[in-house]
C-alpha cells in the first residue's frame, strides 16, 4: 500500500465535510474545502444543475430548499453551497469530489449515476458546451503515458494494496469484466465467469500446446495460469511490482513457474516474437497519444500468422473526442492518464498504423455492470477491513464513488466492452484450426 493512504497520526486533525465525513487536509486538499468560487459562477452552476434535473427522472432534494426533477431515485444534498461551488469550479471533478467530502448522497447511487450518465450528452447546454475551458482542467503534463509516467501511473492504482483488491475481487483476482451465462449474475458465478472470459480470449488467440504467447498487462496472473495449464509458454508484461510479486508466487503454487514469466517491463520495451498476444483492459491506460505505438508493438511482436485477443472498455467516438484532452475526475483519483479509447479510434489507428487485419469483435457491456455490482457490493459489505488495511473513509467513498459511476456507465449504454480478435498475414499458425466460441 501506498503512503498516501495510510493513516498519519500527526496529520491535521481532519475537517468534517458537509455530512461529518472525516477529510484529512494534507491528504485530500481538494477535498476537504471547497474551491473558492464567486457568487456568480457558484449561481450559474445552480441555474444549470436545476435546468438538467427539471426534465430528468431524479428526485433532488436540497437542504433547507426545494426537492427538483420529475421523481425517480432520491439525491439528497446536505451542502448546496459547496455543491454548487465544487461543480461550478471544476464541473464533474467538483462534482465527484463533493461526493467524496460528504456534500451530496445517494441510497440508490447506482440508479441515481446511470441516470446522469444516459443524458451525459444534454446535462450542459451546448452555449455553455463551447465555454467548457474555462471550467475544465486540462490533463496534467505529468501524468502522459511516458514510459517513465506509465510506471507512475500504474504504481498508483495497482500498486495500492493487493489485500485491498483480494476484498472485493474473486478468487482468480481477475480485475476486469467477466462473460456470464445469465442475468443477474450471482455471486458464486463470478469466478467461473471471469475464467470464461479468459477461455473466450485464449481460443480467439489460438492457445495451446507450444504457443509462444505474450500478455500486455498481467493483472494478478489468472489469464497467464490458464493459457501455461493449456501448455503454452508465457512471457507476460506489467508495471506493477505488487501484482508482479503475486503472478509469480501463484505460478510457483500452481507448479508453472517454468512456463510463465513476469517481467516488469514496459509493453514498448518488449523485443521478442510471439504467436500469439493477448491484452486484457490495457488499451485504456495507453493514452491517445500512444495508441499507434500500442497498437503498432502488438504487430511487430507478432510472427507471421499470428493473432492478438483483446478486451477493451469504449465509449461513443463523440463522446470520446470530448473528453480527449480533459481532466476527469477517474484520471485525478483513480487511473491516471488514462482514457477510454471508441471502436471507431482503435479501429482506425489499427488500419492507419499496422498491417493487423480485424478479425472479429464481440460487446459485452452488459456483463460488465454485473461484474461491477458485484465487485461495489462486496466492497461495501467489507468496509470494516478496509478500514483495517489502513484506509480512511474518504478513500472508502471514493472507491464507491468509482465503482457505482462505472457500474452505471455501462448500465447506461454510455461504455461498453469489447473483445476483439486481430491477426497477422503470413503461414498458418496451429491457431488457425481453433473453433469460434459462440457468443454467450
Amino acid at each position: 500500500m501506498t503512503a498516501t493512504h495510510h493513516p498519519n497520526p500527526a496529520a491535521a486533525t481532519p475537517v468534517p465535510s458537509g455530512s461529518g465525513t472525516p477529510v484529512d487536509p494534507p491528504r485530500r486538499p481538494d477535498v476537504a474545502a471547497p474551491p473558492r468560487t464567486s457568487w456568480a459562477r457558484r449561481a450559474t452552476a445552480a441555474a444549470v444543475v436545476r435546468r438538467a434535473l427539471h426534465r430528468l427522472p431524479l428526485r433532488v432534494r436540497f437542504a433547507g430548499g426545494d426537492t427538483v426533477g420529475l421523481g425517480g431515485p432520491l439525491v439528497e444534498v446536505h451542502d448546496p453551497d459547496a455543491f454548487h461551488g465544487r461543480i461550478g469550479a471544476q464541473g464533474l471533478i467538483g462534482f465527484g469530489e463533493s461526493y467524496m467530502a460528504g456534500e451530496w448522497d445517494a441510497p440508490d447511487l447506482v440508479g441515481a449515476l446511470t441516470v446522469l450518465a444516459a443524458d451525459a450528452a444534454g446535462l450542459v447546454p451546448a452555449p455553455l458546451q463551447r465555454l467548457r475551458g474555462l471550467w475544465h482542467q486540462r490533463q496534467p503534463a505529468a501524468r502522459r503515458n511516458t514510459p517513465e509516467g506509465a510506471r507512475d501511473n500504474i504504481s498508483s492504482h495497482y500498486d495500492l494494496s493487493n489485500d485491498l483488491f483480494a476484498l472485493f475481487l474473486d478468487d482468480t483476482l481477475s480485475y476486469s469484466s467477466a462473460v456470464f451465462l445469465g442475468f443477474p449474475a450471482r455471486r458464486e458465478s463470478l469466478a467461473a465467469a471471469q475464467q470464461r472470459k479468459i477461455d473466450r480470449l485464449l481460443d480467439l488467440a489460438g492457445t495451446g500446446d507450444g504457443t509462444r504467447l505474450l500478455e500486455i498487462g498481467t493483472g494478478w496472473g489468472e489469464l497467464a495460469l490458464r493459457a501455461a495449464a493449456r501448455g503454452a509458454d508465457v512471457t507476460s508484461l506489467t508495471l506493477s511490482r505488487e501484482q508482479r510479486d503475486r503472478a509469480l508466487e501463484r505460478a510457483r503454487e500452481a507448479g508453472l513457474a517454468d512456463r510463465i514469466r513476469v517481467e516488469l517491463r514496459d509493453y514498448r520495451e518488449e523485443k521478442g516474437t510471439y504467436d500469439a498476444i493477448v491484452s486484457v483492459e490495457m488499451i485504456e491506460a495507453v493514452g491517445a497519444e500512444f495508441w499507434p505505438v500500442y497498437f503498432r508493438t502488438l504487430d511487430e511482436r507478432l510472427a507471421p500468422g499470428g493473432r492478438a485477443a483483446l478486451q477493451a472498455i469504449t465509449m461513443p467516438h463523440d463522446r470520446m473526442l470530448a473528453a480527449r484532452h480533459t481532466h476527469t475526475w477517474i484520471q485525478k483519483y483513480v487511473f491516471p492518464g488514462g482514457l477510454i479509447p471508441s471502436t471507431d479510434a482503435m479501429e482506425r489507428t489499427v488500419r492507419d498504423h499496422t498491417g493487423l487485419r480485424l478479425a472479429r469483435r464481440d460487446a459485452y457491456g452488459a456483463h460488465y455492470a454485473e461484474t461491477l455490482r458485484l465487485w461495489r457490493e462486496r466492497f461495501t459489505e467489507r468496509a470494516d477491513e478496509v478500514d483495517a488495511l489502513g484506509f480512511d473513509e474518504t478513500f472508502r467513498r471514493l472507491w464507491t464513488f468509482y465503482l457505482a459511476y462505472s457500474e452505471a456507465g455501462f448500465r447506461a449504454a454510455y461504455l461498453d466492452v469489447q473483445q476483439y480478435l486481430f491477426t497477422k498475414e503470413g503461414p498458418a499458425t496451429p491457431g488457425e484450426r481453433y473453433e469460434r466460441p459462440d457468443r454467450p
